[in-house]
C-alpha cells in the first residue's frame, strides 16, 4: 500500500493500520522526514515492513519516481491512498491569488491523478496486473463548500468526488475498485495551517456527534474499502463526518 501524505495525521494512522493488517506500506512526505521514518521504524519494530519515500505528489517526476522505488523496495502495488493535500489560510475567494489556488488544485487534485494514473498502470488487468483499490481521501467540504474559510480547497475536494466516480466507472472492468472517504473535522495538524487551530473543538462540537474525529477513525474506514470485505463497492464517497 502506498500512503500520500503519511508521515502525520489521517495518513500516519492509515500506514500504520495497514502495516498491522499485514500490508508493506509506502510512507510518502514532502518535509517532515523525522516522523516519516520514526513511523517507519515503529511499524518495523512491530515486525510488519515499511519504507519512507520522499516526493511532492504535484510533480510528475516525484510521483514517478515514487512508484518506481516501490516497485523495487516492496513489489508492485496493489493499494493506494491518495491521502495527501494541503489546505490554506482562512481567506475569502475575493482576496485569493492565482497562486495560491493553482497550488492548491495541483496538490489536492493534480496529485490525486498522477498517483492514481499510475497504480492504474501496475494494477490493471488491461496491463498485466492483478487489480487493486483506490481511496482517495476527500472531505466533507466537498459538500459544505467552506465559505469563508477555503473555498478553493473545498472545490479541490468537490474535484476528488467527481474523479472518483468517474475513474471507477473506467477501471471497474480492470480488477480495480475506485472509492473515496470523505472526513470531516478530524484531530490532525492541518488546522494549524488554516491560522485557526480553535475551529477543530468549536465545529467538532457543531456535529451530531458532537466532537471532532480521531484520525484512527477514519484510517478504519480507508482499510475497510481496501479490503475483500468491500469487494462489490467502487464508485462510493463514504462519509465519515460525525453526522455533519
Amino acid at each position: 500500500m502506498i500512503v500520500t501524505g503519511g508521515s502525520r495525521g489521517i495518513g500516519a494512522a492509515t500506514a500504520r493500520l495497514a502495516a498491522m493488517r499485514g500490508y508493506a506500506v509506502c510512507i510518502n512526505y514532502v518535509k517532515d522526514r523525522s516522523s516519516a521514518h520514526k513511523l517507519v521504524n515503529e511499524i518495523e519494530g512491530a515486525g510488519g515492513k515499511a519504507v519512507a519515500v520522499t516526493a511532492d505528489v504535484a510533480s510528475e517526476a516525484d510521483v514517478v519516481r515514487l512508484f518506481e522505488t516501490v516497485d523495487r523496495k516492496l513489489g508492485r502495488v496493489t493499494a493506494l491512498v491518495n491521502n495527501a493535500g494541503i489546505v490554506g489560510l482562512r481567506q475569502r475567494v475575493e482576496d485569493m491569488s492565482a497562486g495560491r489556488i493553482e497550488r492548491m488544485l495541483a496538490v489536492n487534485v493534480t496529485g490525486s491523478f498522477l498517483c492514481a494514473r499510475e497504480a492504474v498502470k501496475r494494477m490493471s488487468t488491461r496491463h498485466g496486473g492483478r487489480g487493486g483499490a483506490i481511496i482517495n481521501v476527500s472531505s466533507v467540504a466537498a459538500r459544505l463548500g467552506g465559505p469563508g474559510d477555503y473555498v478553493d480547497y473545498a472545490a479541490s475536494k468537490g474535484a476528488i468526488d467527481t474523479f472518483t466516480v468517474g475513474l471507477a466507472r473506467e477501471v471497474g472492468a480492470e480488477g480495480i475498485r475506485v472509492n473515496a472517504v470523505r472526513p470531516g473535522v478530524i484531530r490532525t495538524e492541518i488546522h494549524a495551517a488554516s491560522g485557526d487551530p480553535e475551529r477543530l473543538e468549536r465545529i467538532g462540537a457543531t456535529a451530531p456527534l458532537k466532537r471532532p474525529g480521531e484520525p484512527e477513525e477514519i484510517a478504519r474506514t480507508i482499510l475497510w474499502l481496501a479490503s475483500d470485505e468491500a469487494s462489490y463497492i467502487t464508485g462510493a464517497i463514504v462519509d465519515a463526518s460525525g453526522g455533519r
